[in-house]
C-alpha cells in the first residue's frame, strides 16, 4: 500500500497565506527526486498552527500538484478524536491516498484511549491509516500491543 520514500513537506507561506507557487515547486522537486509520495500537513507541515480551511486547502493543492505521479499521505491527526475524524473525512473527499495519524499530543492517553481514538478514526473513513508514534513530542508511545489490536479490529 505505502512503500518507498515519502517526504514530509513544509507548508510555505507568503504574506500570511499559503504560497501556492512555492508549494508547487516543492512538490515538483519531489517528483523530480523520484519519491513515492509526500506527507503534507503532518507536524513538519505545521498542521497544529493551520486553520481547518488552510489545512484542507494544502491537502487539495498537494493532490492537485501530485497529479497522480505519487501518493499523498495527508497529515490528519490531532489530539481531539472528533477533529481528527473531521479532517480525515475532508482529506478523503479531497483526494488523499491515506491518512497520517499522530498519537494524541498533550493528552497523554492510556493505551486503551489510543486504541479507541484510532479505532474511531478508522471506522469513519475508507482511507488507509498510518499511525505516527513520536513519544518525545506526544508524551506517549503507540505500543506494539495497541497496533496489533487495531490491526485485528
Amino acid at each position: 500500500m505505502f512503500s518507498g520514500t515519502y517526504t514530509a513537506i513544509v507548508t510555505p507561506f507568503k504574506d500570511g497565506k499559503v504560497d501556492e507557487l512555492a508549494f508547487e515547486r516543492l512538490i515538483r522537486a519531489q517528483v523530480k527526486g523520484g519519491v513515492d509520495g509526500i506527507v503534507p500537513v503532518g507536524t513538519t507541515g505545521e498542521s497544529p498552527t493551520l486553520s481547518f480551511e488552510e489545512h484542507m486547502y494544502v491537502v487539495e493543492l498537494a493532490v492537485q500538484f501530485a497529479a497522480g505521479k505519487f501518493k499523498v499521505l495527508a497529515g490528519t491527526g490531532g489530539n481531539s478524536t472528533d477533529e481528527a475524524i473531521y479532517v480525515t473525512i475532508a482529506a478523503e473527499k479531497g483526494g488523499a491516498d491515506g491518512s497520517l495519524q499522530v498519537a494524541q499530543y498533550y493528552n497523554k492517553p492510556t493505551h486503551e484511549g489510543l486504541f479507541q481514538h484510532f479505532r474511531a478514526i478508522a471506522y469513519a473513513t475508507r482511507l488507509p491509516i498510518v499511525r505516527y508514534s513520536i513519544p518525545a513530542r506526544c508524551g506517549v508511545e503507540i505500543g506494539v500491543d495497541t497496533v496489533k489490536r487495531l490491526a485485528h479490529e
